[in-house]
């Protein structure tokens, strides 16, 4: 299991992910689209590198919105696997 980061860990990496923000424990991130389409296939685009690693976010999708959280489940907050994710889906278009 991956280990917790301290609070100013936290606020150290997410200072380096402008699109996402800290929402409790876990990280956020929205995007909007033109529309449902095209938030459907950015979301088809985040399967294979979720799968990869073994890292899946939270996805919630409204219509052409699609907003993605991570945490690490296991360790019950946030670890640098959910950094390592949100850096991979910032460059995902």
């Amino acid at each position: 299991m991956a280990q917790l980061l301290t609070e100013q860990e936290i606020q150290q990496k997410a200072s380096t992910l402008p699109d996402w923000s800290v929402e409790g424990s876990k990280i956020e991130c929205n995007r909007t689209f033109k529309d449902f389409i095209q938030a459907i296939e950015f979301v088809n685009k985040l399967v294979e590198p979720a799968e990869s690693v073994g890292h899946h976010p939270d996805i919630e999708i409204s219509y052409n919105k699609v907003k993605i959280a991570l945490t690490s489940h296991d360790a019950g907050g946030l670890t640098s696997k959910d950094f390592e994710m949100a850096a991979v889906i910032s460059q995902i278009n």
